[in-house]
């Protein structure tokens, strides 16, 4: 297979016209040599002589003649759809999840939960460096078809200039270099929201809704945001820090070093600490074993005491969802999105988080602009990271 094309420094129009009816490929699916070169804006015989090359390349087949009510069949083109692969690499505080996706964006293989502890340390990258490594390896003749690697982390990302400013910002050198470096493949980063957003945006359930706002629920609060089709950045990258607002009179220190953000009521972390003081307190849990013991709540654990109808655990995730509906609710004055979804570990809670932010967006936003945005949970779940990343790799490479 001939893959030049796709990383070549100086790109000629055939190239980009190689790339350009890739990208249809995956969009529209198999054409007729007419169709695409429709599709394409060119002559039927440049687009044959297009598709002639790619086929060469080993990156499209012709799959026979295309059924007619009469006149002559014309044949079928198409893409191989694992002639391209792409690794996803979703990086969470205490585990990986590691996914292969194909050139149409079907997950192949997905390894999730490989333990993995994030700190901003040499050594967790270098740890880092070699689970992906070792995933590829593991993935024998598929290997080979590896085209590049998608990286989402978390905090300040800067996906142009390939630098993670909360985590392995080190040397003054890119973060995708070194993971080049290290892993023989073209490497690319994104923050983890922006990620998920843009996984459950290339999802068929969504694909309707060109804008789009994706509020990640974790031990944090995020944002990823979708205007027309495409992720919205902001002028350096940085786009969707809105667990960083500042809307609480309160003496709780976020994580950025500035007092009163929502992360500090309305969070994981919130939820963590609001049922640790309740427990400690002498409110009654299943959850009161595990402190008992010396352990810190996890998120997982409080999940699933809200899911088994712990009275405590649904209360204190109720309070969350409110408090987040109420911010939630600016948003949607400010953007008008035709869908808000609720993403990230705390919105495995199911009903219990999505049914209390929708009370508080009702009430706090202006009904005439929330009427036409569908709220609702994420169809991806806890796969949108690591699908997203992967997608935004695939979408990168192709790029004209």
């Amino acid at each position: 297979m001939d893959v030049k094309f796709l990383f070549a420094n100086q790109e000629n129009k055939t190239d980009s016209v190689k790339k350009s009816i890739i990208r249809l490929y995956i969009e529209g699916g198999p054409a007729t040599i007419a169709e695409m070169a429709g599709r394409v804006g060119l002559s039927i015989p440049t687009t044959t002589k297009v598709l002639a090359e790619l086929a060469d390349d080993g990156f499209v087949s012709d799959f026979g003649k295309q059924e007619t009510e009469g006149g002559r069949r014309p044949n079928l083109y198409g893409l191989k759809p694992d002639s391209g692969l792409f690794v996803g690499v979703n990086v969470s505080l205490f585990h990986l999840d590691i996914a292969l996706l194909n050139l149409e964006g079907s997950t192949l293989v997905l390894q999730e939960n490989i333990p993995y502890k994030l700190e901003d340390s040499r050594e967790a990258l270098l740890e880092l460096c070699t689970q992906i490594k070792q995933f590829i390896s593991a993935q024998g003749s598929l290997a080979d078809q590896v085209l590049g690697v998608g990286l989402n982390i978390t905090g300040r990302v800067n996906a142009s200039s390939g630098y993670s400013y909360s985590y392995f910002y080190m040397d003054e050198q890119p973060l995708v270099d070194f993971l080049r470096e290290q892993t023989g493949y073209r490497c690319f980063i994104d923050n983890d929201t922006r990620a998920m957003a843009y996984g459950e945006f290339k999802s068929s359930e969504a694909r309707a809704a060109q804008n789009l706002i994706f509020v990640n629920i974790d031990w944090g609060i995020g944002i990823g945001i979708i205007v027309n089709g495409l992720p919205y950045y902001g002028k350096s990258g940085f786009a969707g820090e809105f667990g960083h607002f500042s809307l609480y009179e309160n003496e709780l220190i976020c994580r950025c070093g500035k007092k009163g953000c929502l992360e500090t009521e309305a969070s994981g972390f919130a939820l963590q600490r609001v049922l640790t003081e309740r427990i400690k307190a002498g409110s009654g849990s299943v959850l009161q074993p595990k402190l008992a013991e010396g352990g810190a709540l996890q998120l997982e654990d409080i999940i699933q005491a809200t899911l088994d109808e712990d009275v405590l655990a649904i209360e204190a995730v109720e309070e969350i969802g409110y408090k987040l509906g109420k911010a939630l609710a600016g948003l949607i004055n400010i953007f008008n999105p035709e869908q808000l979804v609720l993403g990230g570990l705390v919105a495995l809670c199911g009903d219990y988080i999505l049914l209390p932010v929708k009370t508080s967006i009702n009430k706090f936003s202006i009904n005439l602009i929330n009427k036409d945005t569908e709220i609702r949970l994420s169809k991806l779940g806890h796969k949108a990271g690591v699908v997203g990343v992967a997608l935004l790799a695939r979408d990168r490479i192709l790029a004209s």
